[in-house]
């Protein structure tokens, strides 16, 4: 384990998973990666909500306040202007070989706690994507929710790394954008903010759900939530891309096309900066 990192493995510390674990089996579970700033996670009740949404759609239990104590005991261990990121596993815990789930389900809670170099009132530099050859898989099912399923993730990233850029957009399989290898994507059009409905596939992003909600609104922008072409990407007038841990972030390349100017995505960072000031206690 690095020295940087603590894990808890149902509230206790450990540096390792009992097995069987049918997360590492079938990929049966979820997650959660937390922002950790001056000892709070900002937008906590929109990663339990999504949590929570997630649980159900895999007839998981409840898991009470099982969750909030997880977050807890990680932000008691840390010190107080730490930045870190705090992912939570759900598992479906252990069971018998094979699919069938077992009854009862006894879920496990996994906490990792990673310490990050980055600061978070800093707005990072406009971002190079490519276009991932890989297409994401259509399971309307699993849409929207942060299943562990993520090998499609995985090997987008092998690929955009070998390009020497820093993330890269994902399409469907009619080759309709869905997002980023590791965030949501935003497009702008006249004004106007544009991104993909996530109704087949597709992490619905916190951040996304705030700028959605929060962040447009207040600066009197409409955002559409439907389907995306890659060419409507191509011709837009800024893109940019939001995920818990960078915020978001404005788009300086795609391919070939390229922005100088984001003047919309600055705006909309900016009100991103306040609110991530104020719900830290800053």
């Amino acid at each position: 384990m690095p020295q940087d990192e603590v894990i808890w493995v149902d509230g206790e510390r450990s540096a390792s998973l009992p097995l069987p674990d049918r997360g590492l089996s079938f990929g049966d579970g979820l997650f959660e990666t937390l922002l950790i700033v001056n000892g709070r996670s900002p937008w906590l009740d929109y990663h339990r909500q999504r949590l929570e949404a997630g649980l159900a759609a895999l007839h998981f239990p409840a898991l009470g306040s099982t969750f909030d104590e997880a977050v807890a005991l990680a932000l008691s261990s840390l010190a107080p202007q730490a930045v870190a990121a705090l992912r939570i596993t759900v598992t479906r815990g252990s069971g018998p070989r094979g699919y069938q789930a077992p009854s009862p389900t006894v879920p496990r809670l996994v906490a990792q706690l990673s310490s990050l170099s980055l600061d978070p009132f800093t707005c990072p530099a406009p971002a190079k994507l490519a276009v991932s050859s890989l297409r994401l898989a259509s399971q309307p099912l699993l849409a929207g929710i942060k299943h562990l399923n993520r090998l499609e993730q995985v090997l987008a990233t092998r690929e955009f790394r070998a390009q020497n850029v820093d993330e890269a957009v994902m399409c469907n399989q009619q080759g309709q954008v869905v997002s980023v290898v590791a965030g949501n994507l935003f497009a702008v059009v006249k004004g106007e903010l544009y991104t993909p409905s996530l109704q087949d596939c597709g992490v619905s992003g916190t951040r996304r759900r705030a700028l959605i909600e929060r962040w447009a609104p207040r600066l009197g922008l409409t955002v559409h939530q439907q389907a995306l072409s890659l060419e409507q990407c191509l011709d837009a007038d800024e893109l940019l891309f939001c995920n818990s841990l960078q915020g978001l972030r404005a788009v300086a390349q795609l391919g070939a096309k390229c922005w100088g100017e984001h003047p919309l995505s600055q705006a909309l960072q900016q009100q991103y900066l306040a609110d991530l000031q104020q719900s830290v206690g800053l």
